[in-house]
């Protein structure tokens, strides 16, 4: 196989252009919500499956930052994802200047990380793993949660899934306090997955938590959270 180095953003376009189907972007449009007045409002699908965006990651994985960032502005949601999927390769691999360089690029070009899977694919793995080890730039996660952007507050939520993994959960049940009365679904989603995430790990902690919030938690954040819970505390929190 031709090593990603030598590949171009050129024939990386081609070769999605090939892989398109017309009748799974129907399906993803649907799915991920474009009609008007939904939250995906707008994105655009060519029905190029994760597993094979997967695999040109692999492939181009020597394509520069800089065609990468143009790629995830892209107006075409496959384009972005990939965008992200190589961002987060070349992330892993990179010495800390140039790491910096790739958080500082993902911060900035927040408005094309619009839809929860390109934030969940991502936002752990680039901004949570930089703040957890640059505590200096962490004050970046409350102003995320304060956005009144959807996106980006659910970037700060996802992002603190890096801190969970290092059994450090304070970010997390700082930010669920935050946005414990936020108007969105996917926010409660959200808040909720990373709460069952801290469970699994402490759910003391978790128990801790709840005792205080969940009366006043939205019904499917709550849910959420205590899914992994025995039935009878599961009853019990939802009877609060």
């Amino acid at each position: 196989m031709t090593q990603g180095k030598s590949l171009t953003r050129g024939s990386l376009s081609k070769q999605l252009r090939a892989l398109a189907d017309p009748l799974a972007a129907q399906q993803q449009a649907r799915f991920f919500k474009t009609a008007p007045g939904e939250y995906g409002e707008g994105d655009r699908f060519i029905g190029v499956r994760v597993p094979a965006l997967r695999q040109l990651a692999r492939q181009y994985a020597g394509l520069s930052i800089a065609d990468m960032l143009s790629l995830l502005r892209s107006p075409i949601h496959e384009q972005r994802l990939l965008a992200l999927l190589l961002l987060i390769r070349a992330y892993q691999k990179a010495a800390e200047p140039q790491q910096h360089q790739i958080y500082r690029n993902y911060l900035k070009n927040t408005r094309y990380i619009n839809n929860w899977d390109l934030v969940d694919v991502s936002a752990d793995k680039i901004m949570g793993d930089w703040l957890f080890h640059h505590v200096r730039d962490k004050p970046v996660l409350q102003q995320l949660a304060g956005s009144r952007d959807l996106w980006r507050r659910r970037i700060a939520v996802m992002a603190t899934f890096y801190f969970i993994r290092q059994h450090d959960f304070r970010p997390t049940l700082v930010l669920a306090r935050t946005l414990r009365d936020d108007p969105h679904d996917l926010i409660h989603k959200a808040v909720g997955w990373m709460l069952r995430e801290i469970g699994k790990r402490d759910m003391q902690l978790e128990k801790s938590f709840l005792d205080k919030h969940a009366v006043h938690m939205p019904r499917t954040m709550l849910r959420y959270a205590i899914e992994k819970f025995p039935p009878p505390l599961r009853q019990y929190y939802l009877q609060l």
